[in-house]
């Protein structure tokens, strides 16, 4: 079992913030367009049925609040945001713009951590790139921690991950065949899940629900 080798994405997203500041491209987005892209399809995990009700929403690698943003921008009035992030500057910097916004900074993989339960989970960027792991190192990391997440969201979890559908692919990203997904969501976590493959770019996105 790796030891907390999953720590190097943290720091190279650390980097690209440090390079970059508070922008797209410090959340290490090569176009401008692409995050507003995948925080709408992320967010399309919320049911129908709870489109016109309040629902607690935590962004799990929440990074700068790019997807708080987003949510403030169109006026979705209706969700509850909270932030988690491995990252204490990234938590530092959100906690900076939105004082009055929930945050956690906190390891869900470490023994006896905990957070609260929520309506809906989403993890944008958080399993899209592996950096210096290989992929069954990232393999592991991701189920262990998707197994966890869940545990804390009442009605279904979003994640995205590199799409194996691709010209080629970068040995930094993480390519999850969809199979490999599907069996291990069926026999771990739930039958009722959804691929989303439809949104123009080199990923794709599963909601997961109970």
């Amino acid at each position: 079992m790796m030891d907390k080798e999953y720590l190097g994405i943290v720091s190279h997203y650390e980097s690209c913030l440090q390079r970059h500041g508070d922008t797209y491209l410090g959340a290490d987005y090569t176009r401008e367009k692409d995050p507003e892209i995948c925080y709408g399809v992320m967010l399309d995990v919320i049911l129908p049925a709870d489109r016109n009700v309040s629902v607690q929403l935590l962004d799990f690698g929440c990074g700068a609040s790019h997807l708080y943003e987003y949510i403030l921008k169109r006026q979705m009035d209706r969700i509850s945001y909270s932030g988690l992030d491995l990252s204490e500057k990234f938590v530092e910097l959100s906690k900076s713009k939105f004082p009055a916004v929930n945050y956690y900074c906190v390891d869900l993989l470490n023994e006896g951590a905990t957070i609260p339960n929520f309506d809906y989970i989403v993890m944008t960027g958080v399993f899209t790139e592996k950096c210096e792991l290989s992929f069954d190192e990232m393999f592991s990391y991701f189920k262990r921690l998707v197994k966890k997440v869940f545990e804390h969201a009442e009605v279904g979890i979003a994640f995205n991950v590199m799409s194996k559908q691709v010209d080629w692919e970068r040995d930094d990203l993480f390519h999850l065949p969809f199979d490999m997904l599907a069996s291990f969501l069926s026999q771990k976590l739930s039958r009722n899940f959804a691929f989303r493959h439809d949104y123009g770019l080199y990923q794709y996105t599963t909601y997961v629900y109970r």
